[in-house]
Parts: structure tokens; C-alpha cells; sequence
């Protein structure tokens, strides 16, 4: 078995040797890509002898898929984990133990995701774990073209794994807000360009999709989206802490619920009214205005700096 775990990494030295123990324990190898950080990222990376080379950042899906260009010859499969999250053990023994066998029209697995918040592990409101797809054969998937949310796309049959990868992020709430700041950012450019198709649609949307990634994201771009902005983020949280059970994930997990279930949401939904009345009052095309108002440029720039 010939894997190489792809970790796109800024600022990521409180994580990231947790993170490359865990690659290690699944005897795969790790390409860091590292974005200029500032902190002991990369000399953290190369102590364990792993590749790194750095790029500048545009989006996740153009820097992963430019990674995957970054290979080493050889590598069979792929294993996209983020520097914040570690392989469970259950998970590295099912990669340990059957990745090796695996059939050769097999294109992709999908496994488990669990997150904790604030050292809580979250367990309701129907968010965690979901099914993602996070290892697949060198050469049979790519990630999507979007601003948010991405997912593997890949071009063939695919396998699952009940093990799980752990997203525990240490950093403070402070942190998180801003992170998700900038995340509302550009997942209002995605939805916006549901409406006004300003760039090309990218998703793996589908009802008939056997993966549970396709499935919701049907869902949020066939209903959700359609939905009054402000009021979607209510009937969302409404779903999720009510209907789903969220409050019994205690103070912790209401924190989590209220915001990323709402708050996050809710800050989509403003960005979004806000760029329109830019549209309105200017009478631009969608891409000045999200320029101007969200501060995103929709291609890189010439020195390749977002």
C-alpha cells in the first residue's frame, strides 16, 4: 500500500504533530502544503521527514488539487485530512488492514467524521458523524471547484469504512469565530452563484447519490437555498436543537449549535443582502461586488496572491 496523506497547513504547529503521529500510525507518508505560516509549521513537518512544499493560497479546492500535481511517482492513494484532525485507531486499522486488498475498480472510501467543540465532543443535532469521502486512488478524484464546503469528487466505484476521523480543533473560541468570519464569506459567494451564475457550478449534488454528501447538498442548494434569507437560519437551528436533539450535547454543544447551526448561518444570509444592495445601488456585476463588499477576488491575481 503506497499512501500519502495531503495536509494543507497555515499556521498550523498546535495541531499539526498530533495530526502527522496519526498519518504515521497507518504506515502512509504526508505532503504538507504549507501557506506561508509564520509559526513552527514547517520545521515541525520536516522534523518527521515529511515532503512540504509551499503555494500561495486561492481557495481549498484549487490548493489541494494543486497538490495532488506535488505527488510523489508511485503514490496509489490519497488521504485528504485536515492538520486539526487525526485518524482514529479503528479507522487506521481498517486502512492498515483492508486498503491494501482493495479491489482495483474501486475509486474511492468514504468514512466517518466526528468534531469536537471546546473539548466537547458533539453527538446530536444530526450534523455528527456524516459520511465524507476522504481517501481515494491517485488519478480517480479531485476536489470540487467551490469557495466552500468542498467535497471529493471521484470517478468511479467507491467503499466504506465505519472508522472515523476526528476533527479537534484546539484553538480558541475567538479563533473559531473569525475562521468562520471569513467562512461565511465564501460560502456566500457559492450561493450567490446559485442565483446569479457568475462562475462555473460545481457540486456533487444528487438525489440519487449513494453518499450522504450528495444527498445534503441537494438538499441545500433545492431547498435551503431557496428558502428567505434569515429565516433559513432559524428553521435550521430549529431542526437541529430541537427536532434533533441538540440540547442534550449540554452548554458546550448549545454554544456549538447556536453558532455554527445559526449564527454562522444567519452571517451568510447578511453578507449575502449585503452584496445585493451593493448590486442594486451600483448596477455591477455580481464579481465587483463580492470584490468589493466581501473583499474576495474570484481569480487569482497575475503574482498568484489571493
Amino acid at each position: 500500500m503506497n499512501l500519502t496523506a495531503i495536509i494543507l497547513t497555515l499556521n498550523e504547529a498546535k495541531h499539526l504533530p498530533r495530526c502527522l503521529e496519526s498519518v504515521k500510525s497507518v504506515g502512509a507518508s504526508a505532503l504538507v502544503v504549507d501557506c506561508f505560516s509564520s509559526d513552527d509549521t514547517v520545521r515541525i513537518a520536516e522534523s518527521y521527514g515529511v515532503k512540504v512544499v509551499q503555494h500561495p493560497f486561492f481557495n481549498h479546492g484549487s490548493q489541494f488539487n494543486w497538490a495532488l500535481s506535488q505527488l510523489d511517482a508511485g503514490v496509489e492513494w490519497v488521504l485528504r485530512l485536515d492538520a486539526d484532525e487525526i485518524i482514529t485507531l479503528p479507522l487506521a486499522v481498517e486502512i492498515r488492514d483492508r486498503l491494501p486488498g482493495m479491489g482495483q475498480e474501486i475509486c474511492g472510501v468514504y468514512c466517518g467524521r466526528r468534531m469536537t467543540f471546546q473539548g466537547k465532543l458533539i453527538r446530536y443535532g444530526g450534523v455528527f458523524p456524516i459520511r465524507v469521502l476522504r481517501l481515494f486512488r491517485n488519478g480517480c478524484g479531485e476536489c470540487e471547484n467551490r469557495w466552500m464546503d468542498e467535497h471529493i469528487k471521484v470517478t468511479g466505484p467507491t467503499e466504506n469504512f465505519a472508522g472515523e476521523i476526528l476533527d479537534d480543533n484546539l484553538n480558541s473560541l475567538s479563533w473559531w469565530v473569525s475562521k468562520h468570519n471569513g467562512y461565511a464569506s465564501r460560502e456566500a459567494v457559492d450561493l450567490l452563484n446559485l442565483k446569479y451564475r457568475f462562475m462555473p457550478h460545481d457540486s456533487v449534488a444528487s438525489l440519487r447519490s449513494a453518499s450522504e454528501a450528495g444527498v445534503k447538498r441537494w438538499v441545500k442548494e433545492k431547498l435551503y437555498a431557496r428558502l428567505p434569507g434569515g429565516l433559513r437560519a432559524f428553521v435550521y437551528f430549529f431542526y437541529r436543537y430541537v427536532l434533533r436533539f441538540g440540547f442534550l450535547d449540554g452548554s458546550s454543544g448549545t454554544a456549538f449549535h447556536v453558532l455554527q447551526g445559526f449564527w454562522y448561518r444567519y452571517l451568510v444570509d447578511a453578507k449575502i443582502a449585503e452584496v445585493e444592495r451593493y448590486l442594486l445601488e451600483h448596477r455591477c456585476a455580481p464579481v465587483v461586488a463580492i470584490e468589493r463588499v466581501l473583499d474576495i477576488r474570484l481569480q487569482p491575481d497575475p503574482a498568484g496572491q489571493r
